[in-house]
């Protein structure tokens, strides 16, 4: 069978398909959930100053940039999925987030702050924010892919980046309950460096156990 005559035969099929594909990730992200969240709780926990942190614009900002982050990914890689659909209508999403961190960062360097924006770029969060993503992110990692082998992901490498950065965007909205670090400058280097780390990660699994 040609190449050309299976992709039509898949995407015929995915009327079926679609719905327990989607089903499928939601309930393996479900399933993966607790573990990460576990891991927040045993080593990490709440920020101190959570309850007044909560209150301020840039603290907020974090929550709105990751969840956005992991929105649009869940759309992207769902179109992913389905052999046939035409993914560049949907992944400019993935530009949201980025213009609202950008947004952000234009407002942080307006802003008088008591702290030069190379400290504030800097934080003194960093290393555990490379490290802690990544680790809650790696069991969402695990079972988007698990969840996305029902579906027929022509690209799989890509396919598996975009779980990535669904993983990490989640994984980044909890741990953002921890960091003291709000500054849209600390997220845009630090959270972004550990988020690409998982989509990295994700690529080459993805390459691996998506493959039609």
């Amino acid at each position: 069978m040609r190449t050309d005559d299976l992709l039509r035969t898949l995407a015929a099929d995915n009327d079926w398909r679609a719905t327990p594909t989607r089903t499928a990730l939601l309930l393996s992200l479900l399933a993966a959930a607790p573990l990460s969240i576990a891991f927040f709780i045993a080593v990490l926990g709440p920020r101190p100053d959570f309850t007044a942190a909560a209150h301020t614009l840039f603290f907020d900002l974090k929550f709105v940039v990751t969840l956005s982050l992991a929105a649009s990914a869940l759309t992207v890689v769902l179109a992913l999925s389905r052999p046939g659909t035409v993914v560049g209508s949907r992944a400019w999403l993935l530009l949201v987030p980025v213009a609202l961190l950008a947004a952000g960062i234009a407002l942080d360097l307006a802003t008088p702050q008591t702290r030069p924006w190379t400290a504030r770029l800097v934080g003194s969060n960093s290393r555990v924010c490379l490290s802690a993503i990544p680790a809650m992110a790696l069991p969402l990692l695990i079972a988007a892919l698990i969840g996305l082998r029902r579906g027929a992901a022509t690209r799989p490498a890509v396919a598996g980046a975009v779980a990535g950065l669904l993983s990490g965007g989640l994984a980044a909205t909890v741990y953002a309950a921890h960091c003291t670090d709000d500054s849209p400058l600390f997220v845009a280097t630090w959270y972004a460096l550990a988020i690409a780390a998982v989509a990295a990660l994700g690529g080459l699994a993805g390459h691996r156990v998506l493959r039609i």
